[in-house]
């Protein structure tokens, strides 16, 4: 299968997707409490697939950040997505040994927010109506986290997948938060512009022209690695993905957290086998040596990490076991 039509049949699946939503609930006070090390819980780090709190509060130094539930995303173990060129047996020995059910693979889907003295900053958008009744809760999630859409003023997109730019507009093609700067790579604007029907379709990106039409005013497209607020954001270049793909540093005096995007897409396959390819990668070499730098830099370096696909509310860190990496929420 090519990664056009495997790409094409991962959106068809999260479209389609038997698993609900369940209704958004109110989040965290704001407190967390210390993160558990023990080995089930890095095995096991969300206890309930779907569903739970609509959005959590956190910190990032002297900046307020709320983690935004727009979804939950499942696929089957079938090796057409995840461990291409493996078998179902190999995967689900993986998952199953990490406490995780082997014959199917979770990701969630969480947006994030972060609050300056002068800037309310949106870090993707979600689904939008791109993926059906499984994705596309951020309106619920803002208005449960008490957050105006029109207050948001930038929103930084990692890449042109359905499932981050298509919060940026509602059913009707307006947009959604009407007052904000759309930040993203040249690379990424212009894969996204550049898209057919097709290119769209396997992107997961729905009414494509009318998302294009509706975003050209507000998009400043930067340089891949820029930094794009200074002090405060600065993208990394995270290559294989999507063309143009960026995370972004989000730096708080000497505190930082990194928003890592798609680098990483389930907390198991992803990081104890980063080199098995997956078929939402545009190049899937490229993807995996990405893979591998940002699992052994933020292992060597402590960095703290916001995953859009890791479980709820996606916030952690890598710790090396042995020879090979965990994920270690807080």
């Amino acid at each position: 299968m090519s990664p056009g039509s495997a790409r094409t049949r991962w959106f068809l699946i999260a479209a389609g997707a038997a698993a609900m939503l369940t209704a958004c609930s109110a989040g965290s006070d704001g407190s967390r409490t210390p993160a558990d090390t023990s080995a089930s819980a890095i095995a096991s780090p969300s206890a309930a697939p779907v569903g739970g709190a609509a959005f959590e509060r956190f910190t990032i130094g002297d900046l307020a950040a709320v983690a935004l539930r727009d979804g939950a995303l499942n696929f089957p173990n079938d090796n057409a997505i995840f461990g291409v060129g493996r078998t179902p047996a190999e995967v689900a020995a993986l998952l199953e040994a990490a406490g995780a059910p082997g014959d199917s693979l979770h990701l969630s889907l969480q947006p994030l927010l972060v609050k300056t003295s002068d800037r309310v900053m949106l870090f993707d958008t979600g689904a939008g109506t791109n993926f059906g009744p499984t994705a596309g809760h951020l309106a619920s999630s803002l208005a449960a986290a008490d957050v105006d859409p029109e207050s948001v003023t930038d929103i930084f997109i990692s890449h042109a997948h359905g499932d981050h730019v298509g919060g940026l507009v509602n059913a009707q093609g307006t947009l959604v938060f009407p007052n904000a700067v759309v930040h993203m790579s040249a690379p990424a604007w212009a894969f996204l512009k550049g898209m057919d029907a097709k290119s769209a379709g396997n992107a997961g990106v729905g009414r494509h022209a009318e998302l294009v039409e509706a975003i050209t005013p507000k998009v400043v497209a930067f340089a891949p690695g820029s930094t794009v607020i200074p002090g405060v954001v600065k993208a990394v270049d995270e290559e294989g993905h999507s063309p143009g793909h960026s995370g972004y540093l989000i730096t708080s005096g000497k505190e930082s957290l990194l928003y890592i995007g798609d680098a990483l897409h389930h907390y198991v396959v992803s990081v104890q086998r980063p080199g098995w390819p997956n078929s939402f990668d545009s190049d899937t070499a490229s993807a995996a040596a990405s893979r591998r730098t940002l699992l052994e830099r933020s292992a060597a370096s402590g960095q703290r990490i916001y995953a859009v696909h890791l479980p709820f509310p996606g916030i952690g860190r890598i710790e090396k076991r042995g020879e090979g990496f965990v994920w270690v929420p807080e």
